[in-house]
Order: C-alpha cells, then sequence, then structure tokens
C-alpha cells in the first residue's frame, strides 16, 4: 500500500517537474514569458510584470464622478461684483473630504511635526520629507478675540484649538499657506506609511470650480448645496450654520462653529459645503477668471497675487455668501475665526467610470 501510494506521489511530482520545464520553455507560455521572448527578438513590449493599480478611497473622503455644469451666478448678484458670470465647464473625477478639517486632526499634523515622526516605521515612498517649521504652523487663537470688535471671545481664545471638547470642530485661525502646508503632510503621512508599491496622488485643496461643482452636489445648477432655492427644510429647520436674520446667530442651534459633521450632507455625501467655516481654495482672486479660464477643469493661477480665493460663507456670514456661487477672497497670510479648509485629490482612473468601493490598496 504504501510502495503505491510513494509511485503515484513520486509520478505526480515528477509531472509538476515536466510542466514547469515546458512552461519554462514557452510551451505552456503565457503573457510574461511571451513578453520575454518578443523582447529577446528585438520587440518593444513594455516592461514585464507591472502589477496592476487601482486608487483607493482614503478615509473619510467622497467620491465625486465627472461631470458639467454651470459655473457662477445661481442667483441675483446683489453686491453687483459681476465676478461670477455663468460658464459651463467639465470637471474630472476627484476626491474630496466628507469634513472640514478638525482641530484633532490639524493637531495631529502638529504633533507629528513637532515629535518629528513625519513616517512611522520604514517610510515606503521615494519622496523626501518635507521640512515643517513649528512656529510657522501654529493656528491663530486670538482670532477669536482680534477678528471682532468689542467682542468677549475670551473663552473661545483658550479652549477652541487646545481643548476635547471642541475636537472635532473645524480649525480656524489658519492662513492659505499653512493649509497648503497642511496638504504637504497628510500626502508625505498617507505614502510613507502605507504599503502600496505605488505613491497616491497628493493632497492639495480643491480648485474654485472644483469646490463649485462638488457643492451643488451633483446638480448642474443649484443656489445651495441642498438644492433648493430656501434655508429651512419642510420642518422649518435651517439647513447650515450662518447668520439668520440680522444677528441670530443661534437660530440654526449654534452661536459660533458646528462639528464637522453637523446638518446633513448634499448629494455628494460632503458636509457643511454652505456656512460653519468658509474655505480656502486653491485659485489666486481675479473679479473676471471665469472670463479667462478654460472650460475643462479650469482653475486660476498667479503666484503674484496674494489674494485667494475663499468659499462656502461661514457662521458669521449672511445667506448671501451660502451661495454656491457666491466668490470671496482673503489674503493668503490672513487668520481669521471664520475661514477654514478641506482637502482634495485628483483620481487618476478613466473618465466617467470611477468605480471605487474599498480603501484597501494593492499591497508590495
Amino acid at each position: 500500500m504504501f510502495k503505491k501510494m510513494n509511485q503515484r506521489f513520486f509520478t505526480l511530482i515528477s509531472g509538476l517537474v515536466i510542466m514547469a520545464l515546458l512552461q519554462g520553455c514557452g510551451l505552456f507560455g503565457n503573457k510574461g514569458t511571451s513578453s520575454e521572448k518578443l523582447n529577446r527578438r528585438g520587440e518593444v513590449t513594455g516592461v514585464p510584470k507591472r502589477s496592476g493599480w487601482q486608487q483607493a478611497l482614503p478615509y473619510e473622503m467622497a467620491p465625486v464622478k465627472a461631470g458639467t455644469f454651470w459655473l457662477g451666478q445661481a442667483d441675483e448678484d446683489i453686491a453687483l461684483s459681476m465676478s461670477s458670470m455663468n460658464k459651463q465647464v467639465t470637471i474630472s473625477e476627484f476626491y474630496m473630504d466628507k469634513y472640514e478639517v478638525s482641530n484633532n486632526k490639524y493637531r495631529q499634523f502638529l504633533d507629528a511635526v513637532r515629535m518629528g515622526e513625519l513616517a512611522l516605521g520604514t517610510p515606503t515612498t521615494q519622496a523626501e520629507a518635507p521640512d515643517f517649521v513649528l512656529e510657522e504652523l501654529l493656528p491663530d487663537t486670538t482670532v477669536w478675540s482680534t477678528s471682532f470688535t468689542h467682542h468677549y471671545g475670551d473663552p473661545l481664545m483658550e479652549y477652541y484649538f487646545d481643548h476635547p471638547a471642541f475636537d472635532d470642530y473645524p480649525v480656524v485661525g489658519i492662513s492659505w499657506d499653512q493649509a497648503k502646508q497642511f496638504c504637504e503632510w497628510k500626502s508625505y503621512h498617507m505614502n510613507a506609511n502605507d504599503e502600496s508599491e505605488f505613491d497616491m496622488p497628493k493632497f492639495r485643496l480643491p480648485f474654485e470650480a472644483e469646490w463649485e461643482y462638488a457643492a451643488k452636489g451633483g446638480k448642474e445648477i443649484a443656489k445651495y448645496p441642498w438644492g433648493g432655492p430656501y434655508l429651512k427644510n419642510r420642518r422649518g429647520c435651517l439647513m447650515a450654520n450662518f447668520k439668520p436674520g440680522r444677528g441670530n446667530y443661534i437660530d440654526d442651534g449654534f452661536a459660533y462653529t458646528a462639528p464637522v459633521d453637523a446638518f446633513a450632507p448634499n448629494g455628494f455625501g460632503l458636509y457643511n459645503m454652505s456656512g460653519n467655516v468658509a474655505e480656502w481654495v486653491e485659485d489666486a482672486y481675479n473679479p473676471a477668471a471665469n472670463a479667462l479660464i478654460w472650460d475643462m477643469n479650469p482653475t486660476y493661477k498667479d503666484t503674484t497675487e496674494t489674494k485667494k480665493v475663499v468659499r462656502g460663507g461661514s457662521w458669521k456670514d449672511v445667506a448671501h455668501f451660502l451661495e454656491t456661487s457666491a466668490r470671496n477672497y482673503e489674503y493668503q497670510y490672513v487668520q481669521t475665526a471664520h475661514i477654514g479648509f478641506r482637502t482634495a485629490m485628483t483620481y487618476i482612473g478613466r473618465s466617467g467610470s470611477m468605480d471605487v468601493k474599498s480603501n484597501k490598496r494593492s499591497r508590495r
């Protein structure tokens, strides 16, 4: 009995060895060996054995599918700014933070810089670690008192950024330059600590046209992120955190900022695209930008212009600034109590076919 089993085992092993030899000779050739044979004959077939790659969805980001919409004025231009004229543009796929960057997420950035631990363990990226100066990254907590005349903001100045009660509230007192450095750190943190063979695209501030497209939630024209022309839902509840009336700040439920997941998300799953805090975007400000930009993935860049676009309106603004088309600006070095930001990421893939089901990436 044991003799028969040994014979069968020997026959099986012999068969596997023969098949492996035949495969090596190309008799049972596969794509890789076929390419190698063609390469040896002087043909160009591309670098063999490159693994496939699919871009994953980072934590707490939402996929924004490609589309065409009307960039610009969605209602009466009550400021007569003439800076938001309509233009039909197309936007490619990208990822965007579901929430505004919170105090606690920005604190993780500061802690990493403070401790010099931008990568955990052995970095898995070829990119060099960015160089930061901690003192240049700290949010200005005094903005709660200095941004407003004759205002008692001392409790927020003392507790807003440091106290755990405000961990999930949007970070403020951040300049455009600091927001850009956060994106730089976040990119390195992700690519240096994952196990992917290829780096993911870098995080960045959203372009102005991307921001407006995302704010409309998949609608070609929408005055507000929730679509309708009204500030209240059917139950009479306000849809965002802003300044209702002539100073009834508490009517929406929050006197100052609200948690980043407060209020309902829009059609893309994005929270607080109007109200709470206004948001820095990548573009430099030009009142005639809509007439100058291209109609495919537009962005207005001007490194000599220190005025940067701010979108979305905030907890201290009247309803006009909540409109998806309302444009505003601030100087890139200014820190205030009503401006925060969220990050975006370019999607590398076939247009119109974004298929994001998991945040798992292929391993090395």
